[in-house]
């Protein structure tokens, strides 16, 4: 089990099992959540993920065009996860989480990303 949360602690998340996959995206939008030049991401199916607290929801539509729902830390403004929803408005099977919540290095040291998505958004000094 993988858990971790926000800065302030307000929020936690928990989830069993392994990621879907592991992901560096370059997409505007995750580098405007984050402050960073990238994302570092771990899918999980949402059934296997357990949220404390009660995360702030932000819909918006994503550089692809998707319905998206971000949650953030109400208090601290940690960026937590996102869900794509589908036209209805209900949350697809899987969550998108911010890999850095999680309190256990060795957690990021096992789960490398294995794909890079928006590349052609990447800063050219990535990898430099």
């Amino acid at each position: 089990m993988a858990v971790g949360g926000c800065f302030c602690g307000k929020v936690r998340i928990e989830y069993v099992g392994q990621p879907l996959a592991s992901a560096l995206c370059h997409c505007i939008d995750c580098r405007k959540l984050t402050g960073a030049p990238y994302s570092y991401n771990f899918i999980i199916k949402t059934a296997d993920l357990k949220v404390s607290g009660s995360p702030k929801e932000v819909p918006k539509t994503s550089d692809s065009g998707n319905a998206i729902k971000n949650y953030f830390c109400p208090d601290c403004g940690t960026p937590l996860f996102g869900r794509k929803t589908n036209p209805n408005g209900d949350s697809e099977e899987t969550t998108v989480v911010r890999a850095g919540i999680f309190d256990d290095k060795g957690i990021l040291n096992e789960r490398t990303p294995v794909v890079e998505i928006y590349t052609k958004q990447r800063l050219n000094w990535f990898g430099v």
